[in-house]
């Protein structure tokens, strides 16, 4: 079974504005894709539609097989389960005095309680090598320690697909190198939402570039990496001196 499948999607916001004008998308179980466009492509609206945040236009998006159906609460809430968005700025997440007290949330909030809750808290902490710091509050943490337990906060509730909105923003070197061998190690569906095309290509075998509200490729990120003409036809540029052709070899 599929994680996602977008199929015709098309929206328009009240002001008229088009945003998506049918767009189709199949992600399979397991995947890591990267979401390229530019600004104002129609990434935010996409990812918006994937756990019924927006809706009201054509077509249609099923999450592991479940329709995105706003009209349906209980299904809507469990969509919202299966698709786990981490923002671009973990300060948007964390907001409990200590970092389990975080990770717990979601879980509590569904019901999980006790021993159940404090090891579905343990195995989230642990995916992102976190678990030492179960006990600290978030805010003594670095950005990127706070990233890695924004990831886990989702992770607790053991989504069908991870939404990441930007991951590698202002992160250190080190800090990129860590968020990256977690993303590696995790087993679990990713759609990384990024301009930043280097850390696309190590993470992400698959890419979709959106752009003026459709699909305008989709294929092996290092393909689409290295189409210059279709690079520079839809505003994405590879940093002074990143060469896909050096990372295939």
């Amino acid at each position: 079974m599929k994680s996602l499948e977008v199929t015709g999607l098309a929206y328009a916001y009240p002001d008229g504005t088009q945003a998506l004008y049918g767009v189709d998308v199949a992600v399979e179980r397991g995947e890591r894709v990267a979401l390229l466009g530019p600004n104002g492509a129609g990434k935010t609206t996409l990812v918006l539609h994937l756990n019924g945040i927006l809706h009201g236009g054509l077509g249609s998006v099923r999450v592991g097989g479940l329709l995105v159906d706003p009209g349906d609460r209980k299904a809507l809430r469990e969509v919202r389960r299966r698709v786990g968005i981490v923002f671009q700025d973990p300060d948007d997440q964390l907001f409990m005095p200590t970092v389990r007290e975080d990770v717990a949330f979601g879980p509590a909030n569904l019901g999980l309680r006790g021993s159940d809750l404090d090891a579905r808290v343990e195995r989230a902490l642990a995916a992102v090598g976190m678990l030492d710091a179960a006990g600290r509050p978030p805010q003594h943490l670095s950005f990127g320690q706070r990233r890695r337990v924004a990831v886990a906060t989702v992770l607790a509730m053991e989504p069908e697909i991870l939404v990441l909105d930007e991951p590698s923003s202002n992160l250190d070197p080190a800090g990129r190198r860590e968020l990256a061998e977690v993303l590696l190690s995790l087993d679990v569906t990713v759609l990384m939402v990024t301009h930043d095309l280097p850390y696309a290509a190590q993470l992400c075998p698959r890419a979709l570039v959106l752009s003026g509200g459709v699909i305008a490729a989709d294929g092996p990120t290092l393909d689409v990496l290295s189409d210059a003409d279709l690079l520079a036809s839809h505003r994405l540029e590879l940093p002074f001196g990143f060469d896909p052709g050096a990372v295939r070899s």
